[in-house]
């Protein structure tokens, strides 16, 4: 595990959009995405910079389930406004989470995933520990699926809502195996929130109980971070 520590969040994110660039002139193609306000940075890095993705093939880590792909609280609209409509891939896919039969459409994801080896899956870490929306207790073998969302990561995602209440309670979610599934990850964790779940990711000791610790069993992980943990370089 490479973990990259920077005091400024400015340096950290054009580190990782770096990251991404030279990922491209190296010959990547396929790349697993994340949403959330972590994201928002590097994308914008992004669409600023001259990398063309116009070859590349993209992956939506996960998408609300029960909500219109067009409504502006989606995943879907996220991605167009913080990166596709600046930079578009040849293409790129976001899991559906409005469809009549959800776990269907779940399972179609995943064989998409299989069928596409990810270069680079990139990640962000919620504070209880989950990737993508893989909550605490959820299977280290779980592929793509629907899952119901814990009451902190509803209320840690309300700021993007009206209130509360207006936050889906299932996601669809690409599984904890199929994250392992790409040849690099990388996560970016910003902020003392995320630290209890990233000193438990150092700690070493692997539990569904902490989704992110799982990340102890890849041979490739980077991680980018502005907190101090006990095996950080420079």
């Amino acid at each position: 595990m490479d973990i990259r520590y920077f005091d400024d969040r400015t340096a950290l994110y054009t580190a990782v959009s770096e990251h991404f660039q030279q990922a491209v002139a190296n010959g990547a193609t396929t790349f697993g995405l994340a949403t959330g306000g972590t994201m928002e940075p590097l994308y914008e890095n992004l669409r600023n910079s001259d990398v063309d993705f116009s070859t590349c093939t993209s992956f939506n880590l996960d998408e609300y389930a029960g909500i219109d792909k067009n409504s502006p609280h989606s995943y879907y609209t996220y991605m167009h406004e913080q990166l596709f409509n600046a930079k578009p891939f040849a293409a790129s896919y976001v899991p559906v989470g409005d469809a009549d039969d959800v776990d269907a459409e779940a399972r179609k994801y995943e064989a998409l995933l299989q069928a596409n080896k990810r270069h680079i899956q990139l990640l962000g870490v919620g504070e209880n520990g989950h990737i993508a929306f893989n909550e605490p207790g959820t299977s280290f073998d779980s592929e793509t699926h629907v899952i119901e969302l814990t009451p902190s990561t509803r209320e840690a995602n309300a700021r993007f809502f009206s209130s509360l209440d207006e936050v889906p309670t299932h996601a669809v979610t690409m599984g904890i195996a199929s994250i392992l599934d790409a040849d690099e990850i990388i996560l970016i964790a910003c902020g003392e929130n995320k630290r209890q779940a990233m000193e438990a990711l150092v700690d070493g000791n692997v539990t569904v109980e902490v989704p992110v610790s799982i990340l102890n069993n890849h041979p490739n992980v980077v991680i980018y971070t502005d907190l101090k943990l006990p095996v950080a370089i420079k």
